[in-house]
């Protein structure tokens, strides 16, 4: 810990770049990925807003237990079957993956090709049962 403390002290320039760096990253990821949503603002979406929930995450997890009307298009597939999503174009998008960490790709791709109204449940599935909301298990 004495050479880290010593290193910065006899780097500050350097130092101080990459902590900019990585604040710039980080801001870039946040805002490219689109807004975040916790669990009972998604279910305020869902409901007055008639949001459609993606759900990035493989066919075999999906089917463990997933949101109810939830749309199952893996983040691997998820260029190829974005002709699913055109007719929900007008309605906000809940993307939704596991912990929340996919769902931020998937949501960036999905701006990309037009979709204005997209947002990423943060916490994700993990997240949705902690709070004991409703999941459909098939």
């Amino acid at each position: 810990m004495a050479q880290f403390i010593e290193f910065i002290g006899n780097h500050w320039v350097l130092s101080t770049l990459w902590v900019v760096t990585l604040g710039a990253i980080i801001v870039y990821q946040q805002r490219s990925s689109g807004a975040t949503v916790g669990p009972q603002q998604a279910v305020l979406l869902i409901n007055r807003s008639d949001a459609v929930v993606v759900d990035v995450r493989e066919k075999k997890e999906f089917e463990s237990g997933h949101i109810v009307d939830a749309l199952n298009i893996p983040l691997a597939k998820l260029k190829q079957r974005l002709s699913e999503l055109k007719k929900h174009k007008d309605k906000p998008l809940i993307v939704v993956c596991k912990i929340g960490q996919h769902s931020s790709e998937a949501a960036r791709m999905l701006k990309e090709e037009g979709y204005e109204n997209v947002y990423r449940l943060t916490g994700g599935i993990t997240e949705w049962k902690a709070q004991s909301l409703p999941l459909v298990n098939k």
